[in-house]
């Protein structure tokens, strides 16, 4: 398979985690009888703003939804890209694959089945293709001459 299915792969799966995290907003269901109200009442200064933990809470779900919607956007034009760029692109490639272990180990620890297996399988796309862009390169002008 070449690199840019498992970009679209990656890419398509982004999306759908995206869509069901930011559908879950709030991020907490009435059935599991959390007691929001200090999250939402506790107020506290910081550079000049009000703010409240649950401003925090959700900024930065929020914040996830649209890095989420960058990384949809990411590898969408990485698997649209010849091979040639690709190759050139390694370093982002693989920082993206790392990017997204590293989330998945988050997701390990502190969160729960769905986005475990989103984050693995986006892992293992991203790997992937990172994988066959590097594979992809083509032969240098010194080489074609031989």
């Amino acid at each position: 398979m070449r690199a840019s299915v498992f970009y679209r792969i990656a890419a398509v799966l982004l999306l759908l985690l995206d869509a069901g995290h930011t559908s879950g907003y709030p991020w907490s269901d009435p059935a599991w009888a959390v007691d929001l109200g200090p999250m939402r009442s506790t107020h506290f200064y910081i550079l000049g703003f009000d703010r409240t933990y649950w401003d925090f809470y959700v900024g930065f779900g929020l914040t996830i939804s649209v890095i989420l919607l960058l990384a949809v956007v990411l590898a969408w034009q990485l698997g649209g890209l010849p091979p040639e760029s690709l190759a050139k692109m390694r370093g982002t490639a693989w920082t993206f694959a790392l990017c997204f272990a590293a989330i998945t180990v988050l997701d390990w620890k502190y969160f729960f089945i769905i986005p475990i297996v989103f984050s693995i399988v986006i892992t293992l796309a991203l790997t992937a293709a990172a994988w066959l862009s590097a594979k992809q390169e083509p032969p240098r002008s010194d080489q074609q001459r031989a």
